[in-house]
């Protein structure tokens, strides 16, 4: 049950100061995910102590608990505009690079401390195994698809990027996942629906699922067998895919390390085709 379904239900038994803050959540859900206690009782019109007691009476232990989950409530529905204007009051009188880098490290950091390590080893051993690869990640996440798609391409000739803009197309591309195939759904706030159908039909066909996603409230994370939780916080109009590439690209790492002679083979060839084709710039004039 999400935060603002819970505070609906309730509702009636509240008490009156209670209403008000309820009232202006329910109004104001995008702007009181970033408040601090201090912010949400002047807004609602009450005292700190009511805001606290209201948090605590919805069964958070912490004003933190309480903010995070109403964050976990806003992250997938706010608007571009919503973002925009949350990005405004957050920046304007920053030094935006330095802000927006160091809220970068954050994610890393956190994402590291809280990454389930067996769920990170059980990707590998499905990816290692599996008969085919596909890779979806759809809008933004399109580029995180690109990115391990083309790096498992030097080491499998098995994978399959589906990477379209039409749902009809996407399931044609997907119509021969089986048993004994593994599908790598990539998805961050605003969640792609297409992602998450084409995810819940390859779990129908039996295909073994890793999500990488966000937290626990993604929908993809129900059709996962091994999830891969990156911070992806959204308090910006452009979605922050440090920590999500940083996982995809340990995830590359640690594949390459146990399929090395199949990688060394494919690169060697790749070396001579692109040297032969002058792919990249070696320096000579």
């Amino acid at each position: 049950m999400d935060i603002l379904t819970q505070i609906d239900k309730d509702f009636s038994s509240m008490s009156k100061r209670h209403k008000l803050i309820a009232e202006y959540i329910r109004k104001n859900y995008d702007k009181a995910a970033f408040m601090n206690v201090e912010q949400l009782s002047l807004a609602a019109g009450v005292s700190e102590a009511t805001v606290v007691r209201f948090s605590s009476e919805l069964g958070y232990g912490k004003y933190q608990h309480f903010q995070q989950a109403l964050k976990d409530y806003a992250k997938s529905r706010l608007t571009s505009v919503q973002r925009m204007d949350r990005a405004y009051d957050l920046y304007r009188d920053t030094d935006i690079l330095t802000s927006v880098l160091n809220a970068d490290i954050d994610k890393i950091k956190t994402t590291l401390a809280q990454i389930d390590r067996q769920a990170f080893l059980g990707a590998i051993d499905k990816i290692l195994n599996a008969e085919n690869i596909y890779i979806i990640g759809l809008r933004s996440a399109s580029s995180l698809a690109g990115f391990l798609g083309y790096y498992l391409n030097h080491m499998f000739s098995n994978i399959h990027l589906v990477n379209t803009a039409s749902a009809g197309e996407i399931f044609e591309q997907m119509f021969r996942v089986q048993s004994g195939d593994v599908v790598i759904g990539i998805s961050f706030p605003r969640y792609s629906l297409r992602t998450v159908r084409a995810l819940r039909y390859a779990k129908k066909m039996g295909a073994a699922v890793v999500g990488v996603t966000d937290g626990e409230n993604s929908p993809i994370l129900e059709l996962s067998d091994h999830t891969l939780l990156a911070k992806s916080d959204m308090e910006s109009f452009v979605d922050s895919l440090v920590a999500p590439l940083s996982v995809l690209n340990a995830l590359v790492v640690a594949i390459g390390m146990k399929r090395k002679d199949e990688a060394s083979k494919t690169l060697k060839k790749l070396e001579s085709i692109w040297q032969d084709n002058e792919v990249y710039d070696n320096g000579e004039k």
